[in-house]
This record gives structure tokens, C-alpha cells and sequence, in this order.
């Protein structure tokens, strides 16, 4: 039986949001992925699913690296692929995986880059506009609570009023695979976020209602882009030499609980991630910096 493989793609997609309960964000970059490729076979007239062979593979990962997308980029590529056409084996669309044998390029182990506890104090204090503006109070409890709870981006905007325990001082967050987890933050962080919650909000809604923690003048949740932005601005203006993104802070925040002497299954609790190697990547981070100490201080380093 040949089946148009082009139409496989809304299936897969539905799959990958429904069944498997991936991220929007994660299903798009499938997506994205699945039409590079699809674009790739509709050039060689490659339109039913079984005509793909491992050599249409090897050829389109081939292009992409001539093209010089990165070893990541090809890698996720790849994993991509293997996803779909597994999908399809499963749904007896295809008899044959065409990704079988495809290896990944080899990665080399990129390490998280954090700021140092004076570098967050410096972005945490700079303003740039009157601390009293409702956006600037708004911003500033934003900042506060990323670098406290150690929250994804996306987990930061989309944060409802219903998940603000302050008797608690914990957070209820939605992470990725639409699992729930508590995250506790601290005062500091408390004390700026009741004074956005006093003096901010209601000017920034004028008298509209929203369930979301951290709104705009639309009385809509803030988008990841305009929160890059403002975290972008805010590094130029501390005067910070470095390029950070929302994700630098939860670094930071992972970095320096393990630094204190935090233990890496309750670090891993806080970051949301299900499986422990994943947190272990800062403990590396961690024997970085103990080395650089080391060679910089020690007689014989």
C-alpha cells in the first residue's frame, strides 16, 4: 500500500501533542524539522513514504552538513526522523525503518554557562527607568523569581495566579510534558512580587481580569521573545560582557544551589528534569571551575 508521505505529517504532529503530551514549543521544532526534510525528498519527486530509503537519509543529513549546520542541529535532525519514521513502522504505513543504522555525529559535552553571584546582583538592581513604573516592577519580580525557582522561559510567562501559593512559598508550575511540580522561592523574591501584585498589575490590566501571574498592556502573558528582550537590555545597561538568555539564569540559579552544597536529586526536583544525568551536567560544571581555581592559585597548577 502507497501512502502519500506528505499527509503523514498532521497524524504525527497530533501523535507527538496528544499521545506523547510534548511541548508546543517541542512538537513545532518537529515540525519545522519535518518540512526540511520533506522539502529535500519533494526536490528528488520522492512522494510516497516507502520510496524514502536510508540513502535519501544519508543524502539529506549529507546536505545539511555541507550547508554547515552545526553537529547539534544535524543530530536533532536525525532523532527527528528516527521519531517519525518509527511512527509510521508502527501504523504499518511503512515495513521497513529507512533510519536503521543512521548514526549521530559525536558531540562533544557543552557545558551550561552561569553568571557569578555578583554578575545576577548587578542584572537584578539595573532598571534603566523609574523602579516605580508598573513594567519595571513588573520586570523586576520577573528577574527575581527566574533566578529564585530556576524556571524554563516559558514556564516564567505562562505562570497562572492559581499556581502563587505565598503561605507556602512555593509555586506550582507546569513544565514540559504538562508535568506538575512545586518550586519554592524565597523572600526576596516574595517582597517583589507582592509589590507588582499591589502597585503594578491592576495599572498595567485598568480594571481587566486575567489568570495569568505576568501580563502586558493586552492583558495578555508576556511572549519568550519580548522576555529575551528584556532580559538583552537589561545586560547592556548593568554593563555584563557576556551573552545571556533567559536560560543563563536558570543556570545560575542550578550552579550556585550546588556550589552551597545542595543535593543534586532536590536541585533536580526544582529544574523539572526527569532524569538525574540531566542535573549531573552542573556537577561537571562545578569541577570546571574548581580546576580553573586550582591552575590559577596553585604554585604547581
Amino acid at each position: 500500500m502507497s501512502v502519500d508521505l506528505f499527509s503523514q505529517q498532521e497524524p504525527f504532529l497530533h501523535y507527538l501533542a496528544a499521545e506523547k503530551r510534548l511541548a508546543a514549543n517541542t512538537v513545532q521544532s518537529y515540525q519545522y524539522d519535518l518540512a526540511d526534510f520533506f522539502g529535500f525528498v519533494a526536490i528528488r519527486k520522492i512522494k510516497t513514504a516507502e520510496r524514502v530509503s536510508r540513502t535519501e537519509i544519508r543524502e539529506y543529513l549529507a546536505r545539511c552538513k555541507k550547508n554547515g549546520q552545526a553537529s547539534r542541529s544535524v543530530t536533532r535532525k536525525i532523532s527527528t526522523l528516527r521519531v517519525f519514521f518509527r511512527f509510521l513502522l508502527a501504523e504499518k504505513i511503512i515495513s521497513e525503518d529507512p533510519t536503521t543504522l543512521i548514526e549521530s555525529p559525536r558531540l562533544g559535552r557543552t557545558l551550561p554557562k552561569s553568571l557569578t553571584v555578583k554578575e545576577v546582583s548587578w542584572l537584578l538592581s539595573f532598571t534603566g527607568v523609574k523602579t516605580e513604573a508598573p513594567l519595571a516592577l513588573r520586570n523586576s519580580a520577573m528577574l527575581h523569581l527566574l533566578y529564585a525557582t530556576g524556571l524554563r522561559v516559558t514556564e516564567l510567562v505562562t505562570l497562572r495566579m492559581a499556581g502563587l501559593n505565598f503561605s507556602g512559598g512555593h509555586l506550582r508550575v507546569l513544565g514540559k510534558g504538562s508535568k506538575e511540580r512545586l518550586v519554592p522561592f524565597g523572600e526576596e523574591a516574595k517582597e517583589r512580587i507582592e509589590t507588582y501584585l499591589e502597585s503594578a498589575r491592576p495599572r498595567i490590566l485598568k480594571g481587566r481580569t486575567s489568570n495569568f501571574l505576568f501580563v502586558t498592556y493586552r492583558g495578555r502573558p508576556m511572549t519568550r521573545l519580548r522576555f529575551w528582550q528584556i532580559i538583552r537590555n537589561r545586560v547592556t545597561g548593568a554593563g555584563i560582557d557576556k551573552r545571556i538568555t533567559p536560560h543563563t539564569l536558570r543556570h545560575s540559579f542550578a550552579t550556585h544551589l550546588l556550589e552551597n552544597g545542595a543535593d543534586l536529586r532536590s536541585v533536580q526536583m526544582m529544574l523539572g528534569h526527569s532524569d538525574v544525568a540531566t542535573t549531573q551536567i552542573y556537577t561537571h560544571v562545578n569541577s570546571s571551575r574548581l580546576k580553573n581555581i586550582h591552575q590559577r592559585f596553585h604554585p604547581r597548577g
